[in-house]
């Protein structure tokens, strides 16, 4: 398995695992950033080409930036979902 995979995995298994302990504010936070990393992430895959760690962040910080520009998010849940990807990106 390469960084990137292995990154993908502790990605996944973050979400997968925060369920049992976070707030109803954080589950919806942590659901819609993994939208976005799932998104960016098959996206990337679809090309067919290696693609990186850094690629990945690009497409969230891309996609998040186009959601939040479009209202998707009240203020609170726009620093939740950021927190989260703060954290995701320091696995």
């Amino acid at each position: 398995m390469n960084a990137v995979e292995i990154k993908i995995n502790q990605m996944a298994d973050y979400f997968d695992n925060s369920v049992a302990h976070l707030s109803d504010d954080e589950l919806f936070a942590s659901g819609y950033l993994r939208g976005h990393v799932d998104l960016a992430v098959g996206q990337l895959q679809l090309t067919e080409q290696p693609f990186s760690t850094e690629e990945i962040v690009t497409a969230v910080d891309t996609s998040l930036a186009l959601a939040i520009a479009k209202g998707e998010l009240d203020n609170s849940d726009e620093l939740l979902v950021r927190s989260i990807w703060q954290r995701l990106q320091a696995l």
